[in-house]
């Protein structure tokens, strides 16, 4: 039950998955399904009104919200696709205009269980913050539904373009595999395992050629600790992995599939089939398969040494992604992100100009950020820390930082000016720079505060429709304003001591961002 499972909500296979046996074995205990409907709905809602949150280096954005979604959007009809618990239909922020995908789910048809999965993927998808893993911004339930809003994307899955395509070209399925591959590594840096990674949970963007690929439905995914082995078989019997049919995993049953999928992308078919599922798996447990058919006569020997690696049955002998990332033929196939210099120069010289702000206006700008800024405002920046990238790993280094500030000024006050960018930009204090904080650095923000947007945003927080915020309007989209903190606040912006905030009032703080 993911989230966007395939913003087309099709059901091409069902993730493998003994749940009372396997449940029973999993690291994390997982309760009793609850038969009477009022303890179900009672327990529903105790267990997802907690705070959905998003960092912002004290106070943190809230996106889970009580009450009908159609207070802020206006659903479409017809519904992009529907499954067994409920659909997925565009809706049209009201506020802002801007479309996203909102999948609605129905109480009455998941157990409780199956609701603590919700909302672990809805708490991972929080965490996770790659160009290439879909975003999702905002959490809504009702006494019937639950509300799931993400980022749109039109382009399909890499299902159909496979059905439509047949078989890729090397160079077009190693810039897949590494689009893949980068998501797949951060998540394991971030001791994520995903475990149902298959076409039909990779979206494209957009329709135009060269579309980001965003790997979606983190239902089944959960955190890892490296010294403890998974036991739960959980995946999709094409993709899955021998060891995770065997009870006892890693992390590297994520590089298995993407092995799998590799192979599909280069001849058109699976390595392990079947006519039934059990044939499938009796197939990838012995993990033998072979380049003999016609297809793989043009395709190169480093592809398929590629795959060996990707496939290879002892999974302390597999690539990591980080290896996997490093292989010569993904590198053959795919060049490195390079920037113009003058575009390097004016990200990094933002980034250089950025300082912090009191904990609220940064909130906002944060906010800002996530919610009204284009893809087309991205673009130049996500080439940039691609470009910056070097390990690709989803985060910058100093080290990595320091390489970029090198291009634009001497050694020594590349050092210094990178120990500057650090403190100004880590907000989380992880040692890295993220992708969203590296956004918020090096937008372009005369343009991003622009009148009309630091209006919409005005309107978005003032929930009553009043003309000015209060305390507890931003406490519904903020988490962690004290009274304090907000005392601070209003003695610093509001000018007319009325104990709120007027939109000129907000305009001017936020102005001072610039």
């Amino acid at each position: 039950m993911g989230i966007c499972s395939s913003q087309s909500q099709k059901s091409h296979e069902k993730p493998t998955e003994n749940k009372k046996s396997d449940s029973a074995k999993e690291e994390q205990q997982k309760p009793e399904t609850l038969t009477q409907n009022n303890q179900q709905k009672q327990d529903s809602n105790e267990l997802l009104y907690c705070q959905v949150q998003g960092d912002t280096g004290g106070l943190v954005i809230t996106s889970a919200k009580m009450g009908r979604i159609t207070r802020d959007y206006t659903l479409l009809n017809p519904p992009l696709g529907s499954g067994a618990y409920g659909e997925v239909r565009k809706g049209i922020h009201k506020q802002t205009g801007i479309i996203r995908a909102v999948k609605i789910i129905h109480k009455s048809q998941t157990t409780k269980e199956e609701q603590e999965r919700l909302m672990n993927e809805v708490q991972i998808l929080q965490k996770l913050d790659h160009p290439n893993i879909i975003k999702i911004y905002e959490f809504y339930q009702d006494d019937r539904f639950f509300y799931i809003v993400t980022e749109l994307c039109t382009g399909g899955e890499l299902f159909e373009k496979i059905r439509y395509e047949g078989s890729f070209s090397e160079k077009k399925a190693a810039e897949i595999l590494k689009q893949i591959l980068s998501a797949v590594n951060y998540c394991h840096q971030e001791k994520i395992v995903h475990r149902d990674l298959k076409p039909e949970n990779l979206l494209y963007e957009g329709d135009k050629e060269n579309s980001l690929l965003k790997i979606i439905d983190f239902g089944t995914s959960r955190e890892f600790d490296v010294n403890q082995k998974l036991n739960q078989k959980l995946g999709t019997p094409y993709y899955i992995a021998p060891e995770v049919l065997n009870r006892k995993y890693d992390e590297k049953c994520d590089i298995w599939s993407c092995g799998v999928i590799l192979y599909i992308l280069l001849c058109g078919f699976p390595p392990f089939d079947g006519k039934t599922e059990e044939k499938i798996m009796e197939k990838v447990k012995k993990g033998q398969y072979s380049f003999e058919s016609i297809e793989w006569e043009d395709v190169s020997k480093e592809a398929k040494e590629f795959i060996k690696k990707l496939l290879q049955y002892d999974p302390t002998k597999r690539y990591s992604a980080q290896q996997a990332l490093q292989d010569p033929w993904i590198k053959k196939f795919t060049n490195a992100a390079e920037v113009e210099q003058p575009l390097m120069k004016k990200v990094l010289t933002n980034m250089k100009n950025f300082r912090q702000h009191q904990k609220l206006q940064e909130a906002c700008f944060k906010y800002i950020v996530n919610q009204l800024a284009t893809k087309e405002e991205k673009q130049e920046l996500l080439r940039t820390f691609q470009s910056l990238d070097t390990n690709n790993d989803g985060k910058l280094s100093k080290q990595e930082l320091l390489i970029g500030y090198q291009k634009i000024m001497n050694a020594d006050q590349a050092i210094e000016e990178v120990e500057k960018v650090f403190a100004q930009v880590d907000k989380n204090n992880s040692g890295m720079i993220d992708y969203t904080e590296f956004v918020m650095a090096t937008i372009d923000r005369q343009q991003l505060l622009s009148k009309q947007r630091l209006q919409l945003t005005f309107r978005m927080f003032d929930a009553d429709k009043s003309g000015s915020i209060s305390l507890d309007e931003l406490k519904q989209i903020f988490g962690g304003i004290s009274e304090e903190m907000w005392k601070q606040v209003v003695q610093e912006v509001d000018q007319n001591q009325d104990g709120q905030i007027s939109l000129e009032e907000f305009c001017a703080m936020m102005k001072k961002i610039e």
